[in-house]
């Protein structure tokens, strides 16, 4: 006995690409989500030997067992990303699959239609040709027979001349339903923020605390571990407090692997017990001359 393979349509053929893509991407969650709880533990090791002070050998290695987890973990997320696109590749797929067989479906009830009326024509042409031909074929006709005998033959070729019309009409609407008409709408452009002006006398460096100066009427805060630009005139009280280091320092480069730059995290909040204002702390150290600045 011979069995035979039904052949899958296009939207079955796109709803199990989509379930593979799927499929794949779970997996690659799941390795990404073991990948990134190795690269936190690494984090954390090289931020307990940053603040240690370790030496640089430790440093080094600590450094190289984070980046090793670091692009595995990277290649993981860009594959994710490429898994994510195929999938609203396969998604978009799917639905104009869905969208065309719904359209298909809609386009061969109108054509089903118009070859119902198609098929009945002959019918009612017989038909009428058989009532014609029935009140004339007598002797003797009267008068109202003839009109009516003439009325339905009137009667006969409109008829055949609005199913010919409407059959045509009818196909015509369905291949129109089957081709679609998508009508794009095209988005203005957003405006484009200008950037803001450079600032003068300053310095790039990194941040060990919370920190919060006054710029003007501005209050500025910045979060730990972050790169900013500090106007000098702070600089030399925030270095000597280890509130702060140069982006060159071991220490950073380490804490900086760890933490990032910082760009991305939240302003602190004003009541933050650990914020550090450095505008008092320039005033101590003017005040005070011999401040602790171990």
């Amino acid at each position: 006995m011979v069995f035979f393979k039904r052949e899958l349509s296009p939207v079955e053929i796109f709803e199990r690409a989509l379930k593979d893509k799927q499929s794949a991407r779970q997996k690659l969650s799941e390795r990404l989500r073991i990948a990134e709880q190795a690269l936190e533990e690494k984090r954390a090791a090289a931020d307990r030997l940053a603040k240690a002070s370790a030496s640089n050998g430790q440093l080094d290695r600590a450094e190289a067992k984070m980046q090793s987890v670091e692009l595995k973990a990277k290649a993981l997320r860009a594959a994710m990303a490429e898994c994510d696109e195929q999938i609203i590749l396969a998604e978009r797929a799917l639905s104009e699959s869905v969208a065309q067989r719904d359209r298909d479906r809609a386009a061969n009830e109108i054509e089903a239609v118009a070859a119902a009326i198609e098929q009945a024509v002959p019918r009612f042409e017989i038909g009428a040709a058989a009532l014609v031909d029935a009140v004339t074929r007598g002797r003797a006709v009267l008068s109202e027979a003839s009109r009516f005998a003439g009325d339905v033959d009137d009667i006969r070729r409109e008829v055949l001349s609005a199913a010919e019309l409407i059959c045509w009409e009818l196909r015509a609407s369905a291949s129109r339903t089957r081709a679609g008409n998508i009508n794009i709408a095209l988005l203005a452009p957003p405006d484009a923020k200008p950037l803001p002006a450079p600032e003068t006398d300053r310095q790039m460096i990194y941040t060990l605390n919370p920190l919060t100066w006054r710029e003007g009427e501005a209050v500025k805060r910045v979060a730990a571990y972050t790169m900013t630009a500090l106007p000098k005139s702070l600089l030399p009280p925030a270095l000597a407090h280890q509130h702060v280091d140069y982006l060159n320092a071991r220490r950073v480069q380490t804490l900086m692997h760890v933490h990032g730059s910082g760009q991305q995290q939240s302003e602190p909040m004003p009541d933050d017990p650990a914020l550090v204002d450095l505008d008092a702390l320039g005033v101590q150290a003017v005040e005070s001359p011999q401040a602790d600045v171990a």
